[in-house]
């Protein structure tokens, strides 16, 4: 049950989304966007488009996860093959890596919603962004996206009541981030490497693990982290020695556990950033 605060919000949600008339969508299939979607198709309709940007950095089943749930939702989608991992600067990965791939993803989002008379661009950025280090920030100002979540005052806990409300299934799912966030800062990240993520991580999302990053150490060393309570099942030695098989079959010599546990934002641990990179607090008009 949403409370009197938590309906506010979606109401106010709701009136920001009427405003806007028509908006193209930038669609990951995670817990904000997906919410975002579905409110925005029920209060515009067909003059809602969902895209959905596609590249190496972009796990298979989260795409075929969006997919399904946007079909279930009856929007209409389009799929945007985006080149960020052949951008030099992205694949150095310097700490402001997010600025380049959200400046290659809002360039095309804008050209798609020219091409079919759309008036704005938006993305899930809700208020716990604003927390993190967050570079592509500064994409989305330079791209004139908004972000109605954010608009509305809405955190993630918001986004999970909310969407638990709509009855939409991802109001439990884990956070999303995409696959170059797995790498250290200054580590190249190469199409190999992401492919060797990705289907690390698979096997941990078919092992039932709901919490879980697989982070790309040096050349050949894989960081576990998995939730809290998830930690004591990595003791069972027929499910830990099949982890490790699988891991060294993908090109990784060592597969270590982080006993701090899965947690958003952990490659961000090492930074201090400099006060003129730091995500800007405003909101669009």
């Amino acid at each position: 049950m949403m409370t009197p605060e938590i309906e506010s919000k979606y109401t106010h949600l709701q009136t920001i989304l009427r405003e806007l008339g028509s908006v193209v969508i930038g669609y990951s299939g995670g817990v904000d966007s997906t919410l975002l979607l579905k409110v925005a198709v029920d209060v515009l309709g067909d003059k809602v488009l969902a895209v959905i940007g596609k590249s190496e950095t972009y796990p298979t089943r989260e795409y075929e996860e969006a997919v399904r749930m946007a079909l279930e939702f009856g929007a209409r989608y389009e799929e945007v093959h985006t080149e960020e991992t052949d951008v030099l600067k992205f694949k150095e990965n310097p700490t402001d890596r997010c600025y380049y791939c959200k400046t290659e993803l809002f360039t095309k989002l804008g050209s798609i919603a020219q091409k079919h008379g759309i008036s704005w661009i938006a993305d899930g950025t809700i208020t716990d962004d604003l927390s993190d280090f967050r570079p592509g920030m500064r994409a989305k100002k330079e791209q004139n996206v908004r972000s109605p979540l954010l608009e509305a005052n809405i955190s993630k806990a918001d986004v999970r009541t909310i969407s638990k409300h709509l009855s939409i299934p991802t109001w439990n799912k884990g956070s999303f981030a995409c696959l170059s966030s797995r790498f250290p800062y200054g580590m190249a990240i190469t199409k190999e490497a992401l492919a060797k993520i990705d289907a690390a991580e698979t096997l941990l999302r078919d092992l039932g693990f709901r919490y879980f990053r697989v982070r790309h150490h040096d050349t050949n060393t894989a960081r576990i982290e998995v939730g809290k309570e998830e930690i004591s099942r990595l003791l069972d030695e027929d499910l830990r020695t099949r982890i490790v098989v699988h891991l060294k079959k993908l090109g990784f010599t060592y597969t270590t556990l982080d006993l701090q546990g899965y947690r958003t934002g952990s490659m961000n641990e090492v930074l201090t950033i400099p006060s003129h990179i730091q995500p800007s607090n405003e909101t669009a008009p």
